[in-house]
């Protein structure tokens, strides 16, 4: 099994930065692809930014242009670069792994969530 621990987060005034981190343990699984996801008290729970398996990058169109998602050399942790924050950044952020396993398929794993809070 893999396991997922975020750092990270906290609280910022509008146009403030924050960076998440989401460290793994363990073996990672084939074809890893690593998001950020996050979810407002009351409302669904949303994609963010994705690193794909052949490391292209996509970001939701509401953060693209402030936030930067990052892998380090290992590939086996990533990073949300978060800048010019909004009060509707608010949210429990979540790192997410999708990657395949021998005995499960496709799994997905996620992080314990990491609260992030943006004061207007």
């Amino acid at each position: 099994q893999v396991r997922l621990v975020q750092s990270g987060g906290g609280s910022v005034q509008a146009g403030g930065s924050l960076r998440l981190s989401c460290a793994t343990s363990g073996f990672i699984g084939w074809r890893p692809v690593k998001s950020w996801f996050r979810q407002a008290p009351g409302k669904e729970r949303e994609f963010v930014a994705t690193i794909e398996s052949d490391e292209s990058i996509n970001y939701a169109h509401s953060v693209k242009g402030r936030f930067t998602i990052s892998q380090d050399n290992a590939n086996k942790s990533w990073y949300l670069q978060m800048n010019s924050l909004e009060p509707e950044d608010t949210a429990m952020y979540y790192c997410k792994l999708h990657s395949l396993r021998s005995s499960t398929g496709w799994t997905d794993f996620w992080g314990q969530g990491t609260q992030v809070t943006v004061s207007s």
